[in-house]
């Protein structure tokens, strides 16, 4: 069965209902496949190209490749979102076979290191919060003190994305079992354990204080309007401590997460109750840790390298 240029838009359009309703997947992450693939259509449309097929899609990728403007990984999941949009196809029966079939090992990324804040940097980030309470006069911005405490403390007692984080609500959150239900990417649900006392202590402060802001939403992190903080809100909350701390100024939230997780490998978690708590779909993903995880790597080095005992 041949597939025309002209067939797309039909089939994206289907295709978007079947993300949102059979795979369960978010706006943002809805938003982002149908891009990569309207973005398809304009350069067949722009190259007045008709035919969807392997050769017309491997020059597609290899221009995006040849241009340099991209970054690999983004290349790579542009290849997987056509990838997943081609077999979605071949499984409806609205074509034959995948034109993209086999053209995974020419689009490998580059493995890069996480990103990571040090112990003595996540201490130093925890703690700006406390500093900053000393000066502030007023009740109103003792209480935004307060949630944005709550909400640096559990992005690194549990390791959640920010996206992750907006999205709790307050029946998600259990203070007396300590844990909390976090939804992942596709919705996926994972529980997770809150370990240390004093961020239970501060989730309860914040809860404490945060009918005075009149809540719209059933969120746990809710604006000073009453609605559910969004990740930008986060972003900016993250800046404004990470800048009183004296960390580095390209550190996101997401350093966090990636802290979170090579200091638990350091501590001696094994990899896959990382990759569960983490919310990784493979264990692949979360081994790039061990990369950056050096303590016990610094501990074979130092007792077993042959090196230390020669006499030079």
């Amino acid at each position: 069965m041949k597939l025309g240029n002209h067939d797309l838009n039909t089939y994206i359009k289907q295709y978007e209902i079947y993300l949102s309703v059979e795979r369960n997947l978010s706006q943002k992450s809805i938003k982002a496949y149908l891009s990569d693939l309207n973005r398809l259509v304009e350069w067949f449309n722009d190259n007045q190209i008709y035919d969807v097929n392997r050769d017309n899609l491997r020059k597609y990728l290899e221009q995006l490749t040849s241009e340099q403007t991209l970054k690999d990984s983004t290349i790579k999941r542009k290849y997987i979102c056509f990838k997943a949009f081609f077999n979605y196809l071949v499984q409806e029966g609205d074509i034959a076979e995948s034109p993209i079939f086999g053209f995974g090992r020419n689009f490998k990324t580059a493995k890069r290191i996480p990103k990571t804040l040090s112990v003595n940097e996540v201490e130093r980030l925890l703690n700006a919060p406390q500093e900053d309470m000393k000066q502030l006069r007023t009740d109103f911005r003792k209480r935004i003190n307060l949630r944005n405490d709550a909400i640096i403390e559990l992005l690194y007692v549990i390791g959640i994305r920010i996206g992750e984080l907006v999205g709790i609500d307050i029946e998600h959150i259990d203070l007396e079992e300590k844990t909390v239900l976090i939804f992942g990417k596709g919705r996926k649900e994972r529980l997770l354990y809150i370990s240390s006392n004093e961020v239970i202590f501060k989730i309860k402060a914040w809860l404490h204080e945060r009918e005075h802001f009149d809540p719209n939403s059933n969120a746990l992190f809710i604006n000073k309007y009453g609605d559910r903080l969004s990740i930008y809100s986060i972003e900016d909350i993250y800046s404004k401590y990470r800048d009183l701390s004296k960390v580095s100024k390209k550190s996101t939230p997401h350093y966090l997460r990636h802290s979170f997780a090579t200091h638990l490998l350091n501590n001696g978690a094994d990899l896959r109750s990382v990759q569960e708590i983490l919310g990784h779909t493979n264990v692949s993903t979360t081994q790039i840790y061990t990369e950056v995880s050096v303590e016990r790597k610094k501990d074979v080095l130092s007792r077993f390298n042959p090196r230390n005992n020669l006499k030079v």
